[in-house]
């Protein structure tokens, strides 16, 4: 199908994307960034007319099973990492955040399967809503962990007095630090909002809130850690090191009940999408 194949060459993209960008970060010489934003911007332009195509032959928001699920949130991480860097011109944040995008996508162009329509119940305008704060958030949270993980490289590099060697353009510990915070204040406010647009929805459907579903239960887990996080770093001066590995655990957790809720069909969120 087209729409697979465009999936595939998007992913082909994102790997020769991290490929520039390990380049970039590695070699003595200047890098043109202009090169990643067209691999950027190729990639991403064919994965949204993929997501296109895909909608047009379901009639509906491409969200429905495994492989359309980790196809929107890749796109979405790919967007956010485009503008963020046009902002701040955080290169480095790509040998993370592509990577990522890169096996979310190959793994969506496997998964994706044939059309299937969308059941009943999820046929309300609550779903583009609710979805799109969703994995808004869930990309925003991407983010922060790849800063998490750049700042544990980082951090390892320079207690071991590698300030010269490979890897000396990442940025600073400092730097790394406040994006992943920002990040994290932004991804718990959009991660609220879906929340309360999914209670909202589960009652005009179901007469009462998905108490019991293991996506749920998944996501207030992750909530929960973050608001703790935040809460510490505020009153107890959590930062660094231990923040970091925080924001990664959190991310994990998001991404495994992304992966194992639909996989196994787990609950309303695994047999709906």
């Amino acid at each position: 199908m087209m729409e697979i194949l465009l999936l595939r060459c998007a992913a082909g993209l994102y790997l020769a994307a991290t490929a520039a960008v390990l380049t970039a970060i590695t070699s003595q010489r200047e890098f043109p960034t202009r090169l990643l934003g067209w691999l950027l911007g190729g990639g991403l332009f064919l994965h949204v007319v993929s997501i296109v195509l895909r909608g047009a032959q379901v009639a509906h928001l491409p969200v429905a099973t495994q492989g359309e699920a980790l196809s929107m949130l890749a796109a979405v991480l790919v967007a956010l990492f485009l503008v963020l860097q046009r902002r701040t011109g955080l290169l480095a944040l790509g040998a993370v955040v592509m990577p990522l995008a890169f096996g979310l996508t190959l793994a969506a162009s496997v998964l994706k399967g044939g059309a299937e329509p969308l059941p009943p119940v999820l046929r309300s305008l609550w779903l583009p809503v609710h979805v799109a704060f969703a994995f808004l958030g869930d990309a925003v949270f991407g983010i922060a962990c790849s800063a998490s993980v750049l700042y544990l490289v980082q951090e390892r590099r320079l207690k071991a007095h590698r300030g010269r060697g490979v890897l000396r353009r990442l940025p600073s510990l400092e730097t790394l630090d406040r994006l992943s915070h920002t990040c994290l204040q932004w991804g718990l406010v959009l991660l609220t909002v879906a929340i309360v647009t999914g209670i909202v929805w589960a009652h005009e459907a179901w007469g009462q809130a998905w108490t019991g579903d293991p996506k749920v239960v998944f996501t207030l887990l992750v909530w929960g850690l973050y608001v703790v996080l935040l809460q510490g770093r505020m009153t107890a001066g959590w930062r660094g090191r231990w923040a970091a590995q925080l924001t990664i655990a959190g991310f994990t957790v998001l991404v495994a009940s992304l992966v194992s809720v639909n996989l196994l069909g787990l609950g309303i969120h695994g047999r709906g999408y």
